[in-house]
């Protein structure tokens, strides 16, 4: 499925051809919408606007799909602020951003890291910038998947990987998620 953010980039996705999307509406995204979601796609891919409010709702859907075992993957839009935008000006231009559509959290891993820079020497803002990303590991329901990401971040963010997981055992999981 592929998921966007409003009602105008879901008629725009759908008139440029693409049959699978889905709008969730910002932040209306629910566990129940997750749950009959599940029974049709194991895969969700998804371009919210980008904005920091399309990055918080996106942040917020990996949390949410986290606990639904999804394989989750994120459409980087170029020069174009949404879907709509996208599909108006350059109608197959979503059809080849999906084929290359990156995993979620890679995308998160890399925006977050990118922003924080220079300062990851300065311990506090260490953990407030990791401690976020090693939340969105605790929230995947798979172990496989909880590894294969605590051994991403170690390698992008140059924490030992042993130190991530000490640190992940410290992490609560909001019972909303689950």
């Amino acid at each position: 499925a592929f998921l966007v953010e409003g009602q105008m980039d879901f008629l725009m996705v759908w008139q440029s051809g693409i049959r699978t999307d889905v709008a969730t509406s910002g932040t209306a995204l629910g566990l129940e919408h997750l749950k009959n979601m599940k029974r049709v796609a194991d895969t969700l891919v998804i371009s919210f606007d980008k904005d920091e409010a399309g990055l918080k709702a996106l942040e917020r859907a990996l949390d949410l799909m986290g606990s639904h075992d999804f394989n989750i993957k994120v459409v980087d839009l170029g020069p174009y602020k949404d879907p709509a935008e996208a599909a108006e000006k350059e109608p197959n231009y979503l059809e080849t951003a999906l084929a290359r559509a990156t995993p979620a959290l890679t995308y998160v891993f890399d925006h977050h890291l990118k922003k924080a820079g220079n300062r990851l020497s300065e311990p506090a803002q260490f953990k407030s910038t990791l401690r976020p990303l090693l939340s969105k590991i605790k929230n995947l329901i798979s172990p496989l998947d909880q590894a294969f990401w605590l051994k991403e971040l170690a390698t992008k963010s140059g924490v030992d990987e042993k130190v991530l997981l000490l640190e992940l055992g410290r992490i609560a999981i909001p019972k909303t998620y689950t």
